[in-house]
C-alpha cells in the first residue's frame, strides 16, 4: 500500500532546507561581481538548464519594475533582477533558501523582500500587484498546477508577464537509477509520475534518499493548457538539453513559455 498521504510542501520546505545546507547548485548565491555588473547592466538569469533568459522576454528597462520571483530562492536570480534597478520579491517555501537571498541583498546593499509560502497560494499579494512573474524550474514539486496558473493570473497587472520554466514530462518515463548510474534511458513509469504514487516511503528513501524533494511530473496539458485556461495569451517558447543528463542525446529536459495576461 503507498503512503499516499503526504504533505508535499512540507516535506519539500525540510527537503530545500537541507539542500542549502549542503550546498546545492541552486542555493548557491550569486557573487558581489555579479551583483556589481547587474548595476552597470551586464547581467543575465537562468529561467532553464543553463542558458541565460532571452533578455526580449523581460522589458528593456527594468527601473521600478515590480518582479515576484515564485519559488526562486538561493540568491540567484532574484539579486541580480533587484541589482539591475526592479523591485523584486522573491517568494519561497524554504526558509533557508530565502536567507540566501536575504544575505545578498545584506552583503551588497539590495532593495529586495522576501516572503515564505508555497507558490500555489498567493494570497499575501494583491491583485495587479506585479508587472513580471519570473518562475524557473520548480513546479514539479508540487502536485497540481491549476491554482499556481490562477494566482499568477492574479496578482499580474493587465500587460504583464509570466516567464515560466519547467521539466519536459517524458523524462520521468525513465528509471531514475539506470540513467544517473549506467547513462541508459530504460523506460518504467507511466506517465504522469508522482514519487509519491509510485513508490512507498522506504522505496524512496532507498531509490533517492529518504530527504530528497517529492516530485510530480505534469502533462503539457497542465503546463501549457493550464496557463491558457487562466487566462495567459503564450507569446514565447524555448528548449534545452540536460547538461549532465544522458537523456540530453536525445530529448530537450526543459521547456520555457512566455505569456502575458491581456490588458
Amino acid at each position: 500500500m503507498r503512503d499516499i498521504v503526504v504533505d508535499p510542501g512540507a516535506h519539500n520546505r525540510a527537503a530545500w532546507d537541507k539542500y542549502v545546507q549542503e550546498g546545492n547548485e541552486w542555493s548557491r548565491p550569486v557573487s558581489a561581481e555579479d551583483v556589481e555588473r547587474a548595476r552597470m547592466g551586464d547581467w543575465s538569469i537562468v529561467l532553464i538548464g543553463r542558458e541565460p533568459v532571452d533578455r526580449s522576454w523581460l522589458p528593456a528597462d527594468l527601473t521600478g519594475k515590480n518582479v515576484l520571483c515564485p519559488a526562486s530562492g538561493g540568491g540567484q536570480q532574484g539579486p541580480i533582477l533587484a541589482a539591475a534597478g526592479a523591485r523584486v520579491t522573491v517568494f519561497d517555501n524554504s526558509p533557508r533558501q530565502l536567507g540566501q537571498d536575504q544575505m545578498v541583498a545584506a552583503r551588497d546593499g539590495l532593495e529586495l523582500r522576501t516572503v515564505l509560502g508555497d507558490m500555489r497560494d498567493l494570497s499575501a499579494f494583491g491583485d495587479a500587484s506585479f508587472d513580471v512573474v519570473f518562475h524557473p524550474v520548480s513546479n514539479l514539486f508540487v502536485p497540481d498546477l491549476a491554482p499556481v496558473w490562477r494566482e499568477c493570473f492574479r496578482v499580474l497587472r493587465p500587460g504583464g508577464s509570466l516567464l515560466v520554466g519547467f521539466l519536459n514530462p517524458d523524462v520521468y518515463l525513465f528509471d531514475h537509477e539506470a540513467l544517473d548510474e549506467r547513462g541508459e534511458l530504460v523506460v518504467v513509469h507511466k506517465l504522469p509520475y508522482s514519487d509519491v504514487t509510485q513508490y512507498s516511503a522506504e522505496e524512496r528513501a532507498t531509490k533517492f534518499g529518504a530527504d530528497a524533494p517529492l516530485e510530480y511530473s505534469h502533462t503539457l496539458a497542465d503546463q501549457i493548457g493550464g496557463q491558457l485556461a487562466a487566462g495567459f495569451v503564450l507569446t514565447g517558447f524555448t528548449e534545452a538539453p540536460h547538461q549532465s543528463n544522458a537523456s540530453g542525446q536525445y530529448m530537450s529536459h526543459y521547456f520555457a513559455t512566455l505569456a502575458v495576461k491581456p490588458g
